[in-house]
């Protein structure tokens, strides 16, 4: 009986720790971080003629929550493009090159404050810890009870 709860108590800590790093997140928009702008990407076409000068790019994507630094997005993979467009401000809006060649519009929503590591991560890893510490004191403490 001791060694199923053992076991039942490692299983529980691992599968614990699994589950925190994988919750995604529910952004409430599409967006993408230029240069510490973040835009709202929209439905909206631009011509072709209308696209001036490249930008940047997506130098970091990521469907999980968090804060992230660079030219971040949550929708569009690393190396997507970012194009000014003509007459309109980057302050405004920009445009993002699709897979298909076309262009679509993202509006300025605010600056984004990106960052490495977030309280998150930190928590993340605080909480590994603590439980690979319970781990080793059940396995060690079980090793004492058989060795006498």
């Amino acid at each position: 009986m001791r060694k199923f709860v053992f076991l039942m108590s490692i299983f529980f800590a691992v599968s614990s720790f699994i589950t925190l790093g994988t919750a995604h997140a529910d952004w409430a928009h599409r967006f993408v971080v230029n240069d510490g702008k973040s835009y709202i990407v929209s439905d909206t076409q631009v011509e072709s003629t209308q696209i001036g000068a490249k930008i940047g790019k997506v130098t970091s994507y990521s469907d999980e929550e968090g804060t992230y630094s660079g030219n971040f997005s949550n929708v569009y993979p690393k190396g997507t493009e970012y194009y000014a467009i003509k007459e309109i401000s980057i302050n405004e809006a920009i445009a993002i090159k699709q897979d298909d060649g076309s262009f679509i519009k993202a509006a300025y929503g605010s600056e984004y404050e990106g960052k490495a590591i977030n309280l998150k991560t930190v928590l993340f890893y605080i909480g590994g810890l603590f439980l690979l510490i319970i781990v080793f004191m059940l396995v060690k403490n079980n090793w004492k009870r058989k060795r006498g």
